[in-house]
This record gives C-alpha cells, sequence and structure tokens, in this order.
C-alpha cells in the first residue's frame, strides 16, 4: 500500500480495525463480542437471532462506518491498490486452521466464563445505572469487549441499557490493541507498537464514546 506519506499507514490501519469491530457486531458470525451477546439473549425476553444485533444497533452503526471511510480518504489521493515493489507471501493452510481453531477456543471459554459469572452479574449489572455501565464498559479497551460483554450481558437488561453497553464495547474496542480480536492481528502482522497504536486510536475512540454518549442521552 503505497501511501503519500508512510508514517500514515499505523493510522489507516487503526481506521480499517474500528470498522471491522463497528461492522462484525451485527451479525453474531462477524465477531466474538456478537457471538456471545446473542448466545446470552437467545431466550426470553428478547429471543436473540441472526438479525437482532442489526435490528438494534444497525442505525447506529451506521455513522461510525461512514466517518472511518471519511477519515480514511484523507489519507491521500494515491492509490493503495497499485502492484506491490515484492510479492507478498501468503500464509500456509495450517496457519489459518490454528489461528481459526484459537478463536474459536476463546469464544468458547467466554461463553463458558459468562455462565459462571452469570449468578454474580445478574445481582449486580441490572442495580447498575446505564450511565455508568456505559464508562464502566472503557475497561474492554485492555480486557477484550467480548471478554467484558460474556460477563456484562444478561437477559434481565432492559433494552435502553443494553444499547448503552453495547455501543460503549464497540467504541470502547478499537482504544487499544487487546480491545479486539482485528487489533491484535492487524497489529501483529503490521507491526505497530501499543504506543503507536494508542497515539491515533485514543483521540478518535474517545471523542466517539464521548459524541455517541450525548446522543444516547438525548435520543
Amino acid at each position: 500500500m503505497r501511501l503519500v506519506r508512510r508514517n500514515r499507514f499505523p493510522r489507516l490501519a487503526i481506521y480499517t480495525c474500528f470498522s471491522i469491530g463497528f461492522g462484525a457486531v451485527l451479525t453474531p458470525i462477524g465477531e466474538p463480542l456478537s457471538t456471545i451477546v446473542v448466545a446470552k439473549l437467545k431466550d426470553a425476553p428478547y429471543y436473540a437471532d441472526f438479525f437482532f444485533l442489526m435490528k438494534l444497533l444497525g442505525w447506529w452503526i451506521l455513522p461510525g462506518l461512514v466517518l472511518f471511510g471519511l477519515l480514511a480518504m484523507r489519507m491521500g489521493k494515491t492509490p493503495v491498490t497499485v502492484k506491490p515493489a515484492e510479492t507478498a507471501q501468503g500464509e500456509k493452510y495450517t496457519t489459518i486452521l490454528v489461528r481459526t481453531g484459537k478463536v474459536y477456543l476463546f469464544v468458547a471459554g467466554l461463553v463458558l466464563l459468562g455462565e459462571g459469572l452469570k449468578p454474580l452479574a445478574v445481582r449486580t449489572i441490572p442495580y447498575l445505572s446505564k450511565y455508568a455501565l456505559y464508562w464502566l464498559n472503557t475497561l474492554s479497551a485492555v480486557l477484550d469487549n467480548a471478554t467484558v460483554a460474556s460477563i456484562a450481558v444478561t437477559p434481565d437488561l432492559p433494552r435502553d441499557i443494553l444499547l448503552f453497553l453495547l455501543i460503549s464495547l464497540v467504541c470502547a474496542g478499537g482504544l487499544l490493541i487487546p480491545g479486539n480480536i482485528p487489533n491484535i492481528i492487524c497489529a501483529a502482522k503490521l507491526e505497530i507498537k501499543t504506543r503507536t497504536w494508542a497515539k491515533a486510536a485514543l483521540p478518535l475512540g474517545i471523542a466517539l464514546l464521548a459524541v455517541y454518549f450525548v446522543v444516547l442521552c438525548i435520543v
């Protein structure tokens, strides 16, 4: 990818990871966060199906996706699909299968963790205000947003609190490298350091959290 300024490459990668995190939350096959949420809300009162998150979050996610596209446009006018100077080496099938297996075990472990902590979550989460939950969930930047979802999401949550919770998880997932699986893979492949990621992602992520918070409170 030949950008006008090479130092903009990490920033473009971060915008891309934010976009992946936002879009992937719309279906249960998109990422661990959405898989866990749908699994935990499949029974009463939500009866979450394949399109549950798309219906709940779709109109909230769309502005974010547009924003990331606009930010990426600012990287420069040079095409990013020109022929590279060197042919990139493809990954082996065994590497892809091993990574897939690790992700599967990761999600399975989170589902079991959520079930184990369910009694504690039922006694605490519903009694916290949606405003407190919104900002507490920014811890997902360090813990991975799917981990926080496995603990915090319960069927007892009212719809408005669930919306606050999920929006904060999606926004906070891009703040730091551990916040989401795409961040981890992208940072490892492109050798983006934690400090570089935080410097570019924190201002954008915090601004997103603040804007969404204000809009959610108004609506």
